[in-house]
């Protein structure tokens, strides 16, 4: 069901409900997370006028609207939002909007003629063209969205829990190599929210703070389906301090620089008690306090959230060190 890319992340993924099994229970169970709110994107047709034209006819006719997760799906009580277009471009050659709604199931008077019916729920979303005749009942329009869910969240280590605060994810399509060759789908989502998609595999990127803790996974998500996916990052939380002595008090007006082992900058801050989460590795901590410099080697181990300290008198063995006399 899911792809990594090697050495990246490990995804352990739970189907969490079969839709068409349990249409009731299904569709309560996309509504229990906590719902993205966000402009729901437009399959195929992204260029209209949002300028709602008269629908006001003596022969317009009544148009039910249902949508279903998969074909042998119960009706979606809530969460979407249709639009009917007219197919005929204005002025400006967009597609006008003629009539919309929000919430489950939709009756609309259409007046007889063509039109473009879209239903979305959430980043799902599918078109059809729709005839209203001039005389006669219309029959009930089932539109299939052909959709799952899919809820994220991340771990450090084996399973140290993440403040859902320091964790966002994004979403792309998974038809390419390279994130600039993607198509992004939704960027900047909070864990445990539920994200309607339609079926396919989706490339996500889950970042844990905002230096360098980055992980990637392949995703596939199924019509009727709830995925529930869990990244795994090799990180930590670290809290850098300088003092005077083991278990002081932080020294204020303090800059600092994180060096990787190999010498290159990863992250920098003014603080007394920098906090910052790195993926796991060796590095330098480098304090700056008036014009004197401390700096003392480290190591993060993921999952192992930890306070580093800066000794003043790490100044003085750097020095000598530098010099090439032994500081003990």
């Amino acid at each position: 069901m899911t792809s990594l890319l090697p050495r990246l992340a490990q995804v352990f993924m739970a189907v969490a409900l079969t839709m068409p099994a349990l249409p009731v229970r299904a569709e309560d169970a996309f509504q229990s997370f906590k719902q993205l709110q966000s402009p729901p994107k437009m399959p195929k047709l992204n260029s209209f006028s949002p300028r709602l034209g008269s629908v006001h006819n003596a022969n317009a006719r009544m148009v039910a609207l249902e949508a279903k997760l998969t074909p042998d799906g119960a009706p979606l009580k809530r969460g979407l939002r249709w639009r009917v277009f007219s197919p005929v471009a204005d002025a400006e050659g967009k597609l006008p909007l003629v009539a919309s709604s929000e919430g489950g199931s939709a009756e609309l008077q259409l007046s007889p003629g063509s039109y473009f019916v879209n239903v979305s729920l959430g980043r799902a979303g599918v078109t059809k063209k729709l005839e209203v005749p001039e005389q006669g009942d219309v029959p009930r329009q089932v539109m299939v969205l052909d959709a799952g869910g899919l809820v994220l969240n991340a771990v450090s280590g084996t399973d140290t829990r993440i403040k859902p605060s320091t964790l966002k994810f994004k979403i792309y399509a998974g038809d390419a190599q390279e994130d600039s060759n993607r198509g992004l789908v939704m960027e900047n989502i909070e864990p445990n929210t539920i994200v309607s998609l339609n079926t396919g595999t989706y490339h996500v990127v889950s970042e844990y703070g905002d230096v360098n803790a980055v992980v990637r996974a392949d995703i596939k998500v199924e019509a009727g389906k709830l995925t529930e996916a869990t990244l795994q990052h090799r990180a930590a939380q670290i809290t850098f301090k300088l003092v005077a002595d083991q278990g002081g008090e932080a020294i204020a007006d303090t800059a600092w620089s994180i060096l990787t082992a190999s010498g290159d900058a990863v992250a920098e801050s003014v603080s007394a008690y920098p906090v910052m989460v790195l993926s796991e590795g060796r590095y330098m901590a480098v304090a700056r306090n008036k014009d004197n410099i401390y700096q003392k080697e480290f190591s993060v181990k993921a999952g192992v959230n930890t306070d580093v300290e800066v000794l003043l008198k790490d100044r003085q063995q750097a020095v000598q060190q530098n010099a090439g006399i032994d500081a003990n």
